[in-house]
């Protein structure tokens, strides 16, 4: 009976691989909450976010969640709060705009359509962005075109990251009632968690550009054949 409840309570079994990745979900949680207190380092932080679930699920399970979100957060803090602030102001002022054509009426009014769809692409441009650049070191824009090909890549997987990145954060704003017990979720594992289902989902993808992947000379946008695909998307350091 003993030799079973060391062998179930042991780091190689699955309870204890459980045990150690929902601490590491948590853990890294907990930092993103904390450096992400002033509103313009949240890009920074979920890229951190995501350089701990994509080390986790690239390596042997096991790591410092603190070490390696302070890597992440980091390594892209330039990039991530660029994006994140012009993601805000873009979408501030897509909203302003959708504000002034249902007020105008009219024919104007027709044109909110148009505007739903810039938010849709604005939306899943920034979800898909963050761990495209925490996976690979490029430009911005570069960056964001990759993104949107492991978006299109894998729809259903895609659609499945934008639910649970979406509906969530909805539910909580609009579900007053109980918006302390939707706090305390978000502050112990929310953020994290979320994050886990998005790298567990994308790695399949990002993994055939990295270092050991089956297709390393894979190109994202039409060039000429002597150039490789991974002249505009580099593997960062460390993961």
């Amino acid at each position: 009976m003993s030799s079973f409840v060391q062998g179930f309570l042991d780091n190689d079994s699955f309870f204890g691989r459980l045990m150690t990745k929902i601490g590491i979900i948590i853990g890294a949680n907990l930092m993103f909450v904390l450096c992400t207190i002033p509103f313009i380092t949240i890009g920074a932080g979920l890229a951190g976010l995501y350089h701990v679930m994509l080390r986790t699920l690239r390596g042997d399970g096991v790591v410092n969640p603190f070490k390696e979100f302070w890597i992440g957060f980091k390594n892209n803090f330039k990039q991530a709060t660029i994006s994140w602030i012009g993601f805000v102001l873009l979408g501030a002022f897509l909203l302003y705009d959708l504000q002034i054509c249902e007020a105008a009426g009219d024919v104007l009014a027709f044109a909110r359509y148009g505007i739903y769809g810039l938010i849709v692409i604005l939306v899943i441009s920034f979800c898909f962005l963050i761990p495209t650049m925490t996976a690979f070191q490029d430009t911005i824009p570069h960056l964001i075109r990759n993104g949107w090909y492991f978006a299109i890549h894998r729809p259903f997987a895609s659609l499945v990251i934008l639910f649970f990145d979406i509906f969530p954060l909805v539910l909580t704003y609009t579900d007053l009632q109980n918006l302390p017990l939707y706090a305390f979720l978000w502050c112990m594992f929310g953020f994290g968690a979320i994050a886990m289902l998005g790298a567990t989902l994308l790695l399949k993808q990002f993994a055939l550009y990295l270092p050991g992947g089956e297709e390393e000379d894979q190109v994202l946008d039409p060039r000429d054949d002597d150039e490789k695909a991974l002249d505009d998307l580099r593997m960062m350091d460390g993961l």
